[in-house]
């Protein structure tokens, strides 16, 4: 049985530390589940530039690793015979598509893989609507492919949100943020996890920092839609950060995540509790679609159903992972996968947004080495 010895923990705390004291980012929490025990819980640095200590209950924003929290949902949907897989979206929106159109022909897989065909629009650039969510209704009802359906891989990287987000308000008949946190984040006890911040709290949640071209490490190449510290100023709005949007405003910590992953690497089920059942998993976490160029990030990709898959040269799973690792990135090193054969969860959450082609991918992928290299020698 996979563990982590106390030797392991140093040079983990070491590796943890050393990306703080070069200057990667202000604060940083690191997570690991092994067999559904919490064995590493590492928190370090500031909340900001000018911010307080991080502790491993400082909350984060999580960008794009909120995607798997709400394709969990659809999940449930599905394994409760409300919807399937190769249902057509009309069937459950009706005004998403006109009949007879290369449009109506996206199904749920198809939404769930990124093979939809409807990557991006108009939208993206529209946050000041990102918190009205029959504006993001209306976009996505007046949005036309750019690939046909089924056929190209292209990360979706706003409207993978928008699309699973309406489909779980249309078959459920609860908001998005509703479901997940009565469905997903409730149940596994994910107590500092949410979808945008509620309208009566308090902002909490780190201070994002855009490093600037002087601190990279190289020239940067293909990754961000933004310079990174647009990126960071524009999610550290109030009013972004209280929208809800599925894709990229997910709120956590390192160990919700990595108990998210735990459960998923354990069949769905973790300290008694099921979320989904083996097969579901077995399904959501295997490849369905694989590219050598995908038609937003221009690189190779593979999508389960609402995850990445792991198995790729250079990913941030690490350098020797295996196909059937699954987990999800966010903008500014935040990286999430759980392991079924090694039964591991992982998260590491940072807030510092770097080069995401090379920097962002590095530093993780070195943390993700230096924890299967533990458990494997163990």
């Amino acid at each position: 049985m996979a563990q982590i010895s106390a030797t392991d923990q140093d040079q983990l705390r070491a590796e943890f530390d050393r990306q703080l004291a070069v200057g990667l980012h202000h604060g940083a929490q690191l997570a690991v589940y092994v067999n559904g025990e919490l064995v590493v819980d590492f928190a370090g640095g500031t909340t900001g530039p000018e911010g307080g200590e991080t502790t491993p209950d400082t909350r984060h924003l999580l960008f794009s690793c909120t995607k798997p929290f709400v394709g969990v949902g659809l999940h449930q949907l599905v394994e409760d015979g409300e919807a399937a897989y190769d249902d057509r979206v009309v069937a459950h929106w009706p005004e998403f598509a006109d009949a007879g159109t290369e449009k109506s022909d996206i199904t749920i897989r198809h939404v769930l893989s990124h093979t939809a065909g409807i990557p991006y629009g108009a939208f993206d650039d529209q946050a000041e609507k990102w918190g009205d969510w029959d504006a993001v209704v209306t976009a996505m009802e007046e949005i036309d492919p750019v690939f046909t359906p089924g056929e190209q891989p292209a990360y979706h990287t706003l409207n993978y949100g928008w699309l699973v987000g309406e489909l779980i308000r249309r078959i459920s008949g609860q908001p998005v943020d509703e479901y997940v946190k009565s469905n997903v984040f409730d149940p596994l006890k994910m107590e500092h996890s949410a979808i945008g911040l509620a309208e009566d709290e308090p902002d909490d949640v780190a201070t994002l920092a855009g490093f600037e071209l002087f601190d990279r490490c190289r020239e940067p190449g293909e990754g961000l839609g933004m310079p990174a510290a647009e990126s960071a100023a524009a999610f550290n709005q109030d009013a972004v950060r209280r929208a809800v949007i599925p894709a990229a405003n997910g709120i956590g910590t390192a160990r919700d995540m990595a108990r998210f992953y735990g459960c998923m690497a354990n069949g769905g089920q973790l300290a008694g509790i099921r979320l989904l059942s083996e097969e579901t998993i077995a399904e959501a976490t295997q490849t369905h679609a694989e590219t050598d160029k995908d038609g937003t990030l221009g690189r190779p990709a593979r999508y389960g159903l609402g995850f990445w898959t792991g198995g790729l040269a250079n990913d941030m799973f690490g350098s020797l992972s295996r196909e059937r690792m699954f987990g999800h990135a966010g903008l500014g090193s935040i990286f999430g996968w759980g392991d079924p054969e090694l039964n591991v969860g992982f998260a590491y959450v940072t807030n510092g947004i770097r080069e995401e082609s090379w920097e962002h991918a590095a530093r993780v992928s070195g943390l993700s080495d230096a924890v299967r290299l533990a458990l494997l020698d163990y």
